[in-house]
């Protein structure tokens, strides 16, 4: 398929109220261009144009980030004047020598679009059948859409914007135009430049290209989205939020068809990339953002945070922060587990109450319950690290490891100043500072003598009166 998608993301967006581009705000952590993005690309389109103007350099930074290694490449066109989307289509047009194939255009604040209708979309097109099609739907407010005048065969007439629809229009006219539109490219480029800026915002509007077609004698069609949720935007952070509810309520509803369970399936955040098995259940208060993978039978939450991970079978992960981690299968964490980069915890290894581990691999049944801190460590399996223990890594200048071997007994509020190695099967006594290496099967103590003065309770009290 010779298709090229070109998406429209110049606007102001003035309504978001922001000092940033309105596509690069996130729905469900992720940039709405980048769902619109994904949506082409899945859809097949081998050509992905983004027009940007307002705040380029931060669309264009968000898009190289993502995209700058994969086929197709996504390329920038920028309007430095916002005179349209007939302009902005035109000046795509030119820069990229389009001049054939299909050529979709699309909103870059459409996140919820989805790549069967880009597909359809572009077969209305690609089979000869029209010079151009509309994306149009019937959403249960229509208030603010262009609406679609059809004729008696069932024939697009013309688009009536809302300010310009008289109330019976307003009561009658149901079908809304989503904004997005077909063309054949050929057609396209060869009248596109017939659009005029006779209005009062004096912009060329692309619209306008269909009764420029039909002028022509070509055939414009309508393509009815089946979902109306296809075709809503966002344009303020009034419609963000609700356009993340509802993207909420379409992945989370496709999840449980595929053998997720949900507590409350309305108090749990999934990304559109990530994958959760079959038998695991989230909890509420869950957010499962980026491209985390969840294998199966696995309990996520409730009051859980998940970025960018791997989670193996059989976890539980509650109440836990794990900001680009891997899990091995059967891990506990939580609650109140903080795991940064870089941690990676081996099959039946445990992270406990208040634990935070940064950068470390903890080795296969290896346990840090409660209150410890594990960081640029490399453990082995079946230690023990007891309540209050920290590993010193850093010297103020410097990051340093440690290295604890398999089956080692870590006593409670142990210093563990770095670099440091601890040998297997060697015990730590409590409380000790351990600042040397320590053999295989040794015990280690580093502890001041205790010293006990009796009475002296009673003689500070003589002593203050």
């Amino acid at each position: 398929m010779d298709a090229t998608a070109i998406i429209l993301a110049a606007g102001e967006g003035t309504r978001m109220k922001s000092k940033h581009a309105k596509v690069s705000h996130s729905i469900l952590g992720k940039p709405m261009i980048l769902w619109v993005v994904d949506a082409a690309r899945a859809a097949g389109c081998t050509r992905i144009i983004v027009v940007v103007g307002s705040h380029a350099n931060e669309v264009r930074e968000l898009l190289n980030t993502h995209y700058q290694e994969q086929t197709p490449c996504v390329e920038t066109v920028e309007q430095t004047e916002r005179l349209g989307t007939g302009h902005a289509v035109k000046i795509a047009l030119e820069a990229c020598d389009i001049q054939s194939g299909s050529v979709v255009v699309l909103n870059g604040d459409l996140p919820l679009i989805q790549p069967d209708t880009i597909s359809r979309f572009i077969d209305s097109v690609a089979s000869d059948n029209y010079a151009g099609t509309v994306l149009t739907m019937t959403p249960p407010q229509p208030f603010g859409y262009g609406r679609v005048q059809m004729d008696t065969t069932g024939s697009i007439v013309r688009i009536i914007e809302q300010k310009d629809c008289t109330p019976e229009q307003d009561a009658n006219l149901l079908e809304c135009n989503a904004g997005c539109y077909a063309f054949n490219g050929e057609q396209l480029a060869k009248h596109i430049g017939s659009i005029r800026a006779e209005n009062a915002q004096h912009e060329y509007y692309l619209p306008d290209m269909v009764e420029i077609l039909k002028a022509a004698g070509e055939r414009v069609g309508i393509l009815h989205c089946s979902d109306y949720r296809d075709g809503l935007g966002v344009n303020s952070r009034a419609q963000l939020a609700e356009i993340t509810a509802l993207a909420r309520e379409r992945i989370n509803a496709q999840l449980m068809d595929n053998g997720v369970s949900f507590i409350d399936p309305l108090q749990a955040w999934i990304s559109p990339d990530a994958q959760i098995g079959c038998d695991t259940v989230i909890w509420p208060q869950t957010h499962v953002l980026g491209h985390t993978i969840i294998d199966e039978n696995c309990q996520i939450g409730p009051n859980t945070r998940i970025i960018d991970s791997i989670i193996g079978k059989d976890c539980i992960v509650d109440e836990t922060v794990a900001l680009e981690v891997q899990l091995e299968d059967q891990v506990t964490c939580g609650p109140r587990a903080y795991l940064r980069a870089g941690t990676h915890m081996l099959a039946g290894s445990k992270a406990g109450t208040h634990v935070e581990i940064k950068k470390s691999t903890i080795g296969e049944g290896s346990k840090v319950p409660h209150l410890s801190y594990i960081g640029d460590t490399t453990m082995g399996a079946n230690v023990n690290i007891g309540a209050g223990s920290i590993t010193c890594n850093y010297d103020g200048a410097r990051k340093h490891p440690t290295h604890i071997g398999d089956r080692v007994f870590v006593g409670s509020d142990t210093m563990m100043v770095a670099p440091v190695s601890i040998g297997n099967d060697a015990i730590i006594g409590a409380s000790s500072c351990i600042t040397r290496d320590v053999p295989d099967g040794a015990l280690a103590l580093e502890r001041s003598n205790q010293r006990i003065i009796e009475g002296y309770g009673a003689a500070k009290k003589r002593r203050t009166q």
